[in-house]
């Protein structure tokens, strides 16, 4: 019984990660070259996790404000290709590019101008990749 909640679980969550990012997890989540069979495990986890029990709370934060402060943090932490992900979140969900720029004018304010350049040059990329796709 506990494989079919597993599984159901991982579905859902898999399910949530396509609304919100407009796109398939799993692409990202394809097993590499050299990499342990337990690297399915690990992925598995942080999906449910990520997209079955965090995101899904908006009770108290909503989509939108969660895809904010999710976009702060990626900059933040400078997990570049999470970030990516992140601003697509919050493209999807209301955010807009001109409250992104003044999440980032706040992250350079608190976290540094070398950290929030970095970070933003993938806001860019994404606001690029929206005006064209």
């Amino acid at each position: 019984m506990a494989d079919h909640d597993e599984e159901r679980d991982h579905s859902a969550a898999l399910r949530t990660a396509e609304r919100l990012l407009g796109m398939p997890l799993e692409r990202f989540l394809e097993p590499g070259a050299g990499e342990p069979a337990n690297a399915a495990d690990f992925k598995r986890l942080a999906t449910v996790h990520t997209f079955g029990d965090a995101w899904p709370r908006t009770e108290v934060l909503d989509l939108r404000t969660r895809a904010l402060v999710s976009v702060t943090i990626a900059a933040t932490l400078g997990t570049l290709e999470p970030l990516r992900g992140q601003l697509r979140i919050a493209l999807n969900n209301g955010v807009t590019p001109e409250e992104i720029v003044e999440a980032f004018i706040h992250i350079e304010a608190y976290a540094g101008a070398a950290r929030a350049f970095d970070s933003y040059r993938i806001a860019r990329e994404v606001f690029a990749e929206r005006a064209t796709g």
